[in-house]
């Protein structure tokens, strides 16, 4: 059996794991949240401490609590980020919804901390949660949490993915391959073309996310209960945002309206629908090179991706482009991620959101996935494929569409019969055009020549 200590609270005593930082109002969530057995992510957890760091210090410097008291609480913050403090924050996502629980579990652990350094009692509502309530720190924490992300993870690696699009760019340009709408046969393309046009998607979504940064670091912190302030200096906002721009050198500034910051999460919507474009963008990116692949026999096998483990327990030999197809199923996750948060965000009923903690799961789900796929994506996919040249030729040898630069010359009537004729008998193009135009070989070789063909003009 466990041994337990007797904790108190406002509602009475319970027991609580006798080595356990944390007291009565987190033991009560883990009794009443049996849910799924996951804590809040990791990133939100962190940024909580920080939070709650800077807090201190800006009540330090409001005189709202003594400097002894807020040095332990930021003593007590920085060493349980040296550690594993996941431990001891064992509440469940699926929790009550302003995740209030969540709020007092750190206030509990840290103040526990922070009395054993001190010496005395370091309470968990009047010092480390001074100027504060759940209803603003937890969306401030959201904000946070998400903002460093995106700064740390997503961003540098979707910077990265864009590197070594173009460069492989690069390295394929002198390739020419057949071009495909509809999945069919299309006028041609070069290789670099299409890399390029990935790269711009990429380069698009990190735009719009830098974009929404400035409206995600700007926070709710200061608003306390229902937005007014009560309880917090009239200081408190800026001196909190300044302190922890220090501690997470990221620039976070106080929300101009701190109603809207905690009773709607607009901006949270906001960054998922980004979250889901970019993963739209990447399952594009995936699909592309799956299609590729595909084969080696009987499908395109315009490239081969990198070999990376066997495709098949029954079948010797076979390799899948496995890569692609995990960045796929994260792009689904993102999309199903983004449906949650859009009806997590509708819950601002008057002045709190009341599904917080499953917005910050799910935020942060998708930018961790979305991070660790694109890194894969772009090492052990693009960066590694190789090119069938003689494939391609192939195909834009016997591409009947190469046709269609002939129509300035012989109308879009005779170049779509010379384009059935060649389809059906199996022929180039360019001999059943030598056969039913005036045109000669030579002619007939630079209007048809497929590197030519993919600088468009007439």
């Amino acid at each position: 059996m466990t041994k337990t200590r007797i904790e108190r609270d406002s509602m009475g005593e319970l027991q609580v794991p006798v080595d356990a930082l944390y007291g009565a109002q987190t033991q009560r969530a883990v009794n009443n949240f049996p849910i799924s057995g996951k804590p809040m992510p990791v990133q939100f957890i962190r940024a909580l401490i920080l939070a709650k760091a800077a807090a201190a210090r800006a009540n330090v410097e409001l005189k709202q609590i003594s400097e002894s008291q807020g040095n332990a609480i930021v003593e007590a913050a920085s060493g349980l980020l040296k550690n594993d403090f996941m431990q001891h924050f064992p509440v469940d996502i699926f929790q009550t919804g302003s995740g209030t629980s969540s709020n007092m579990n750190a206030n509990e652990v840290i103040a526990t901390l922070a009395s054993r350094l001190l010496g005395e009692p370091v309470n968990p509502n009047d010092h480390v949660n001074c100027g504060q309530s759940s209803n603003d720190i937890i969306p401030t924490t959201i904000h946070v949490s998400a903002a460093l992300a995106l700064h740390e993870q997503l961003l540098p690696a979707l910077v990265r993915l864009v590197q070594v699009i173009e460069q492989k760019a690069e390295e394929v340009h002198h390739h020419v391959k057949t071009g495909r709408t509809h999945l069919m046969d299309a006028m041609p393309v070069r290789m670099s073309q299409v890399l390029n046009g990935w790269a711009q998607q990429l380069k698009a979504n990190i735009g719009h996310l830098q974009d929404l940064l400035p409206s995600l670091q700007s926070l709710a912190q200061g608003g306390t209960a229902v937005g007014t302030g009560i309880n917090a200096h009239p200081e408190f906002a800026g001196l909190f945002s300044q302190q922890l721009s220090k501690l997470t050198q990221v620039q976070f500034t106080p929300g101009t309206d701190l109603f809207a910051l905690i009773g709607s999460q607009d901006t949270a919507v906001a960054v998922s629908g980004q979250l889901k474009t970019t993963a739209v963008s990447l399952m594009k990116i995936a699909n592309d090179l799956r299609w590729m692949n595909s084969g080696p026999l009987a499908g395109l096998g315009e490239i081969e991706l990198e070999a990376l483990q066997p495709g098949s327990s029954i079948m010797p030999g076979k390799v899948n482009p496995v890569i692609p197809e995990a960045t796929a199923m994260v792009a689904a996750q993102v999309i199903g991620n983004d449906t949650v948060i859009t009806i997590a965000g509708q819950s601002g009923n008057f002045e709190l959101n009341v599904m917080l903690p499953i917005i910050a799961q799910n935020l942060l789900s998708s930018i961790e996935l979305l991070a660790n796929s694109s890194h894969l994506l772009g090492e052990k996919a693009i960066a590694s494929f190789k090119v069938n040249e003689a494939r391609l030729k192939e195909a834009l040898s016997r591409n009947p569409i190469l046709v269609t630069a002939l129509n300035p010359i012989i109308g879009y009537q005779k170049a779509a019969e010379i384009a059935k004729k060649a389809y059906q008998q199996g022929r180039p193009v360019i001999d059943v055009a030598l056969e039913h135009t005036e045109l000669s070989r030579s002619q007939l070789e630079e209007l048809l020549n497929p590197e030519k063909l993919t600088a468009g003009g007439v």
